[in-house]
């Protein structure tokens, strides 16, 4: 415990360094309280958005001088992810930070970056969100949702492949394979077009539907498939990084509009901070004896060559392509489109 506790003071202490900074004493009574929910548990040191959350807490409310309260509902307390952003949207709460399967229940064009083995590595997607791209992005969300957008989180890095039937190191080895998905078009595209079966199953149901058989297999980051014990109903662990899908951080619009000029960018800046820990704190279990080393003993990993990468890619890419042009016409291939570039460009 103590380890861990010096791992996560190590990520933490800039932004415990800016709070002190931002000044905390003496505090004011709150004026106005965040409602924030999130997907995770609230400790810090078992997943992103639960450092997302301490960050964000602690930096409004020391930088505020305790005038805004941040008040955190972790583990989808308030309900199911997709529910919650109706709440977001009515103003019941103030803000959620959500997975992509949710935020496309209310804005469909969330699958325009699921262009499967797009990345070339992980510092690529802090730069893409961060930059241009993330900014038109967030734009497009903001006028169709009506909801403000503080910025894109990690949800705990690449997406993996795991099953229970066999290793998988080319497109063949998925010929069959049940492959748990979220309800998104470009996810069971991509399964599809490489020869699995896409099965959308809740992800309260997961753990049993992969111990039971009702299916083979998933996809998730390794902080993920760690944290939810998938060793325990799964062999086979390939590290084929196929896609990137993060946590999107959701504002009701009213009560943004609501925050003076310099609230709002105390809220911001403090929003972007938490984005930055929550990558550290995902990186640091992915690497660690919570992460991939633990898997390692109990699970078979492979990685792909660059060259079984390929062959992955020139199968389900085209097809992932065509379903977003097809659901989205002009408006979806001109975003995806932008994406690429985007990552082409950071690529230079």
């Amino acid at each position: 415990m103590k380890t861990r506790t010096n791992l996560f003071m190590a990520v933490l202490a800039p932004f415990l360094a800016l709070a002190l900074i931002l000044g905390v004493a003496p505090q004011a009574e709150a004026q106005k309280t965040i409602k924030l929910h999130h997907l995770n548990n609230d400790d810090p040191l078992d997943n992103a958005t639960g450092a997302m959350a301490t960050v964000f807490k602690s930096l409004v409310e020391a930088g505020t001088n305790g005038e805004i309260k941040v008040q955190t509902f972790p583990n989808g307390q308030l309900g199911k992810d997709n529910e919650v952003l109706q709440q977001v949207r009515a103003g019941v709460i103030e803000m959620g930070i959500h997975s992509v399967g949710g935020f496309a229940s209310i804005y469909p064009m969330m699958g325009i970056i699921d262009v499967p083995f797009a990345f070339p590595d992980i510092a690529t997607t802090y730069e893409v969100f961060d930059g241009s791209f993330g900014k038109k992005y967030a734009a497009d969300m903001e006028a169709k949702t009506g909801l403000k957008i503080l910025g894109f989180g990690d949800s705990g890095g690449f997406f993996h492949f795991s099953n229970s039937r066999r290793p998988i190191t080319s497109p063949a080895d998925m010929q069959g394979l049940k492959i748990r998905t979220m309800t998104l078009d470009t996810h069971q595209a991509l399964i599809n077009s490489l020869g699995g079966q896409p099965a959308p199953i809740a992800w309260a149901e997961l753990y049993t539907a992969l111990q039971t058989g009702v299916a083979d297999g998933q996809m998730n980051p390794i902080p993920i498939i760690a944290f939810a014990k998938f060793d325990e109903v799964q062999k086979y662990l390939s590290l084929t990084g196929h896609l990137f899908a993060p946590y999107v951080w959701a504002v009701n619009m009213n009560f943004w509009n609501s925050l003076s000029e310099q609230e709002q960018t105390i809220v911001q800046n403090a929003a972007t901070s938490a984005i930055v820990a929550g990558r550290g704190i995902s990186r640091i279990i992915e690497a660690s004896d919570r992460g991939l080393p633990a898997l390692s003993k109990k699970m078979e990993v492979n990685a792909l060559t660059p060259v079984q990468k390929a062959e992955f890619q020139a199968q389900a890419m085209p097809a992932v392509k065509q379903i977003i042009a097809d659901k989205h016409g002009e408006e979806g291939v001109a975003m995806m489109n932008a994406f690429l570039e985007a990552i082409e460009q950071a690529g230079k």
